[in-house]
């Protein structure tokens, strides 16, 4: 079973430590989800474990031929590469072999009467013959279908940023690495994409470290939770929901110790203060524990949610009115006589398909894109914030706390008090050392944190938000959730993430391209669980191990001992994915018990190679049956 070993790893950012002399295990099998505040150091670890930029000191300890696979927030890909090579630049000679396979399988389709082409597409098929390569091509195809590839021979530099993060998922995925590092793998995957890859991750053979604000992935994947915290790294066993009760444990027991260690403060200040007289000169050490006491006083750092209380403008009856409102460009449909009545405490949430027009519809709203036809009409009470994927050039040369007092020095609270832009921040998770601090010293994560408290310090009652999970960390999308729940303006919003919309939106607008868009009142969970056209869509694992289908020829029928073995085979798959589920649960039952971990792994290897003999053997038999 593979290892990879971190010690006393440690690493600082200007006059930050980002991580202090941390430790961790990681081993073959192992499901890791990395926590933290944007800033705290996610990227920077990242970058340490995967070489790309190495930590300040400390050790990293791994087989000579393991190998890591990192899919980074934007990959760093060559744009005058097609689609095709981006995604098979893996050095494993069965990726050129496919490389090779594909390009003679379209030049052949293209024009398959040259006979040149005809046998370099039978030179092609016979060189996968003989480096079994069609597994491995059958995988590549699950994959890319899943997460909805652009062409493969177009050039990377023609696709949106979107779609590069897609092929940079796909190739480290082909890749299938030791250790696969992934940076916000589900920013611009669609449902049925993000549902597969937690189907896939879950069944992964090598380890996966992830940062994610996708909670929902983080419950269905992770089996530990790495926090990382002004410095310190706290580990979790289990998912996300397991983190937040060790988290809300730890917490708490860190403020009882902190309250013992104020009393202790209390009785030995008591002491120090008496006379010279009334102490022994042999109480020296006595003092010097004080001054370690009085040293440690107040140092408990807890990044914990704290409420937001924002008062904003009335809201009058009209709020946002659109009446058959049409968007058309490019000979494509976003909106086709599409009604919408917004009123005061609506929770609107804005999903569906990539490129179906969901910013282009926020834009319109917003006044920023002209309707083909219809009107879109703004209340006269409506003071409207957007915050936007995109957000405005921030000044590098500024303060953070200058950049706020901009706009106001402080806002007034729900109960009419006055809130400092200082108060302001430390609830947006700025601790107060980082207000002095020149923006261009954040991190893109808090750089996006600011703007956001930037638009909620003009107090607008109208919300507009697109895509706020992308670039804000979980701590950020808490604080945000619970300000929207007592927020009693309207909010219209996009977004991709399921836990997101379940908690902020109560009614929902599909946007299904062509301008097709469907309504749905409730929360974004419950449509997924009932509409089956999201399912169909979600292909199970064992799809994932599809062969080259045998040809059957001269077979017609099956014997006796086929057809007793066609009765049961499918009962026999059913139980081997079954018992394959309970094997990552067990491994996390066993914690560091490494003899019954391997045990578990050894089953499971065994297990998974049984199950793609059953599926071929199921899909024989098949095409007999289907024959007879």
């Amino acid at each position: 079973m593979k290892q990879f070993r971190i010690e006393n790893l440690k690493s600082t950012y200007g006059e930050k430590v980002l991580f202090n002399n941390i430790s961790f295990l990681i081993t073959e099998g192992d499901r890791i989800g990395l926590i933290g505040v944007n800033g705290s150091g996610k990227t920077s670890l990242l970058n340490a474990i995967s070489g790309i930029n190495p930590a300040d000191s400390g050790t990293i300890t791994k087989p000579n031929d393991y190998t890591i696979g990192y899919l980074m927030q934007n990959p760093i890909l060559d744009d005058d590469a097609l689609v095709m090579d981006a995604i098979f630049s893996g050095n494993q000679p069965v990726f050129q072999t496919i490389r090779q396979y594909s390009y003679a399988l379209k030049r052949f389709s293209d024009d398959p009467t040259d006979e040149k082409i005809a046998q370099q597409f039978e030179d092609a098929q016979n060189a996968m013959d003989r480096d079994e390569a069609w597994t491995t091509e059958a995988q590549v195809k699950a994959i890319l279908t899943q997460l909805h590839m652009p062409d493969l021979y177009r050039k990377v530099g023609e696709l949106s940023g979107g779609q590069r993060k897609r092929v940079g998922l796909a190739q480290v995925l082909i890749e299938a690495p030791d250790l696969l590092i992934l940076d916000e793998p589900t920013n611009h995957l669609d449902f049925d994409s993000i549902a597969w890859l937690e189907k896939y991750l879950s069944s992964y053979k090598g380890a996966v470290l992830t940062v994610t604000h996708d909670r929902y992935f983080l419950d269905a994947v992770t089996t530990r939770i790495f926090e990382l915290s002004f410095g310190d790294l706290f580990e979790y066993k289990g998912n996300y929901q397991a983190y937040m009760v060790g988290k809300a444990e730890r917490v708490e027991q860190g403020k009882v110790t902190e309250h013992k260690q104020q009393q202790l403060y209390k009785q030995e200040l008591a002491w120090m203060r008496k006379s010279a007289r009334a102490r022994s000169t042999k109480q020296t050490a006595r003092e010097n524990a004080f001054a370690e006491l009085e040293s440690q006083m107040g140092t408990l750092q807890l990044d914990d949610n704290v409420t937001v209380n924002l008062g904003q403008q009335r809201l009058g009856k009209k709020v946002i009115v659109i009446e058959n409102a049409t968007i058309k460009f490019d000979n494509k449909t976003i909106l086709d006589h599409f009604d919408l009545r917004v009123s005061a405490g609506d929770r609107i949430g804005i999903t569906g398909e990539n490129g179906a027009g969901k910013s282009t519809f926020l834009n319109a709203i917003a006044g920023k894109m002209p309707l083909t036809s219809g009107v879109i009409e703004i209340g006269e009470t409506v003071k409207l914030a957007y915050y936007t994927q995109v957000t405005e050039e921030i000044p590098d040369d500024k303060r953070v706390i200058a950049y706020l007092s901009d706009v106001a020095s402080s806002v007034t609270d729900k109960n009419g008090n006055l809130v400092s832009v200082s108060e302001l921040l430390e609830q947006f998770l700025f601790p107060p050392f980082m207000h002095g601090t020149l923006i261009r010293q954040l991190s893109g994560g808090e750089k996006k944190r600011l703007y956001l408290l930037k638009l909620l310090l003009q107090q607008p009652n109208v919300l507009l938000l697109d895509e706020p999970t992308n670039d804000l960390d979980i701590g950020t999308l808490t604080v945000l959730e619970d300000f929207l729940s007592g927020f009693a303006g309207a909010v219209i919003t996009v977004s991709h993430d399921r836990y997101f919309l379940d908690k902020v939106a109560n009614q929902l607008y599909m946007f299904q391209g062509n301008g097709v868009i469907e309504r749905y009142d409730g929360l974004f969970s419950q449509y997924l669980a009932t509409h089956t056209d999201v399912k169909e869509n979600i292909i199970d694992n064992k799809e994932l191990v599809a062969k080259k289908k045998p040809i059957v020829t001269e077979k017609k029928k099956l014997s006796y001992n086929e057809k007793k073995e066609w009765e049961t085979i499918e009962d026999d798959i059913a139980k081997l994915e079954n018992r394959l589920d309970e094997i990552p649960d067990e491994m996390t039952k066993y914690g560091t018990d490494y003899i019954k971990l391997g045990d578990l792994q050894k089953e499971k290897d065994d297990i998974e190679a049984k199950l793609d003999e059953k599926m071929n053997r199921w899909e024989y038999l098949s095409e007999v049956v289907e024959s007879e």
